[in-house]
């Protein structure tokens, strides 16, 4: 069995699958796009959205203006994980805390509405940015599960977990369960 940090409690190392990841060029990459759609985004709300969402249908403007609150909220959970997770890669703060620190920041939202009237109603800047987030939000949520779920797992029983639902997809039992 072994924990977040990779120690095996067995003698023998795992993978540490969360301090690789964080580690990687693509977790890099990930914060340098994730900050860099928040300043986006905020410079657009302050700015131009601003001066956009006032030619808005009245039904319209209400949309902007839930749909930017959610945008914002996303961004600001998003910000939150990413800071969270360079402080755990640059000693800032150990992976024991980010796990405990991880459960004020939520990554769960619902998925914006990205079709219907109101939604092409919304300047076509605010919309991109929704779709970016989204896509933006999705691929956190990918590392997320690659860092605290197989971290949470040992690798042990990840590998008896896949066995049994292979085993019940074709309708056989473990022998060694």
């Amino acid at each position: 069995m072994s924990d977040f940090t990779g120690k095996s409690h067995f003698g023998t190392e795992a993978i540490a699958f969360g301090a690789r990841a964080l580690n990687s060029e693509l977790f890099r990459e990930l914060f340098r796009e994730g900050m860099a759609l928040v300043e986006e985004t905020a410079a657009y709300l302050d700015g131009d959205g601003r001066t956009e969402s006032r030619t808005l249908s009245r039904a319209a403007t209400l949309s902007y203006s839930t749909e930017s609150m959610r945008l914002t909220t996303r961004l600001m959970q998003i910000a939150s994980w990413l800071l969270m997770q360079r402080a755990v890669n640059e000693g800032e703060m150990s992976p024991e805390q980010a796990r405990t620190e991880k459960n004020k920041v939520r990554l769960d939202f619902q998925p914006p509405v990205m079709s219907g009237p109101l939604w092409n109603e919304l300047p076509e800047t605010l919309r991109s940015i929704i779709e970016r987030t989204d896509r933006l939000h999705g691929r956190i949520v990918h590392m997320d599960k690659a860092i605290y779920d197989v971290a949470a797992e040992p690798a042990a029983n990840l590998v008896a977990r896949d066995l049994d639902r292979l085993a019940s997809a074709f309708g056989a039992r473990r022998a060694d369960s």
